[in-house]
């Protein structure tokens, strides 16, 4: 037998793991964190370039998210019925083409066609992240899959820096004021023309993405990828169909837990991103927003550094207990962040980070395990679904703003939802230690008969 080859086990699972094949599927996650990063960007422009509200400028992120949230399941089925491989495809082409849209939408000049352009991208992510996040766990043995999506996941916040820095040197100015404070300065003729110039300016890191873009998709064209999809009984061959799976899912009492602090997390880490730069702008009127982005920087800086020392911590200690203190850290820090009045809490929001690099692929892998083996590619969409909580929370912490006027204070918003998180991880905690204690009762059971 040739030991160089993967051997795919009947749950899926391949023996070992093959590094051409894992490492282009990692590569995938710094494209979508480049992405995400720069709507933290497209924020802070829009709102100054379009005069928007704090709750118009966070409909970025409800278009962003939302298009995940629409996409997920139909990604899902077209996993179950073809392969992995093509649903990574697919979104590589559907990411393309939305960055297309940015060019008539640069044009246009109007806030509608850009949220279009950002749901088109939104669409691919949609299928990468359901494509890529199952078939992380699933390329290597199956008692490894949770360290995998780690070590994947490891590379979102690189993506993430790139994406601000290219934000920070191509679409933001280098004024001595913020983009708000040099419109107020201009006669009306002076200040449209200086806005399409803006807009213009969103088009260069897109150009940049595309062509990655282009060369990540002829490699997918050309690799040939394992199927690693688990074997159906014999009496039942034909495909599980969704109504089954939805009433399975809708029963798993841990499998919705799961899911509603993934929603819970995606929304807290999407909306204190969303509004660092907009808080450094707040609550130091001298800065301007290429300095301001420089907070983003450190911010995932701080998320990549979160991750590393997440896991490990997650070597040494059950991952549900570190998450639980890091929730219980980070409630305290969005605390300070919402009630302190100066730049201490900029580097309060800033550090909390740190916090966020184990969350999402230890709640997506934890969750993924609670479900039965045939209906895992739609429970990847549905936690792939969750991450509309980054479409409504941020909006919601926009509304707080505007109705309190204390974009400061509305970090009370965050906040919660670590309290959650905090809430949840502990449960989960005390349920895990739980059945170890009846899992080494019936052992000593056992022995004993």
């Amino acid at each position: 037998m040739d030991k160089t080859k993967f051997i795919q086990q009947p749950d899926g699972y391949l023996n070992r793991v093959p590094v051409l094949q894992f490492v282009l599927v990692t590569l995938l996650f710094p494209l979508w964190g480049a992405a995400a990063s720069l709507n933290d960007i497209l924020i802070t422009q829009f709102k100054a370039v379009f005069e928007l509200s704090n709750v118009a400028s966070a409909f970025v992120q409800s278009a962003f998210y939302g298009g995940y949230f629409l996409i997920a399941i139909p990604a899902a089925t077209i996993i179950k019925k073809t392969s992995y491989k093509l649903a990574i495809i697919i979104g590589l082409l559907c990411y393309i083409m939305g960055c297309f849209i940015f060019f008539p939408a640069s044009h246009m000049a109007t806030y509608g066609m850009f949220l279009v352009a950002i749901f088109g991208i939104a669409i691919g992510l949609s299928f990468l992240e359901t494509s890529a996040n199952t078939y992380t766990t699933l390329l290597g043995p199956r008692e490894s899959a949770t360290k995998r999506i780690n070590l994947a996941q490891l590379f979102n916040p690189i993506g993430n820096i790139v994406g601000i820095l290219l934000g920070k040197y191509f679409v933001f100015t280098d004024g001595e004021s913020s983009l708000q404070e040099q419109l107020a300065g201009m006669s009306p003729a002076e200040a449209k023309q200086f806005s399409l110039e803006m807009l213009q300016r969103t088009l260069v890191p897109y150009k940049i993405i595309l062509m990655i873009l282009l060369a990540v998709l002829i490699l997918f064209l050309i690799v040939k990828f394992p199927k690693a999809k688990p074997e159906l009984p014999k009496k039942t061959k034909k495909q599980v169909d969704l109504g089954e799976t939805l009433k399975y899912l809708s029963k798993n009492v841990p499998f919705k837990k799961g899911i509603l602090a993934q929603f819970i997390y995606m929304g807290l880490q999407t909306t204190v991103w969303s509004f660092t730069i907009r808080l450094a702008l707040d609550v130091n009127p001298h800065v301007n927003e290429r300095f301001a982005s420089n907070f983003m920087i450190y911010s995932f800086i701080a998320f990549f550094i979160g991750r590393l020392l997440a896991n490990i911590l997650m070597a040494r200690f059950k991952p549900i207990f570190v998450l639980a203190l890091y929730s219980v850290i980070g409630f305290i820090l969005l605390a300070y962040t919402a009630l302190v009045p100066n730049m201490s809490a900029v580097y309060g929001a800033v550090f909390v980070s740190v916090l966020f690099g184990p969350c999402w692929p230890t709640i997506y892998g934890r969750t993924v395990e609670m479900v039965e083996n045939k209906y895992r590619e739609t429970a990847g969409a549905f936690l792939v679904m969750a991450i509309i909580g980054g479409a409504v929370i941020p909006p919601i912490q926009g509304l707080f703003t505007d109705l309190f006027g204390s974009l400061q204070l509305s970090f009370v918003v965050p906040m919660c939802c670590f309290l959650y998180l905090a809430y949840y991880f502990y449960k989960e905690n005390r349920a895990s230690s739980n059945k170890n204690v009846e899992e080494d009762s019936t052992i000593k059971q056992s022995i004993v008969q």
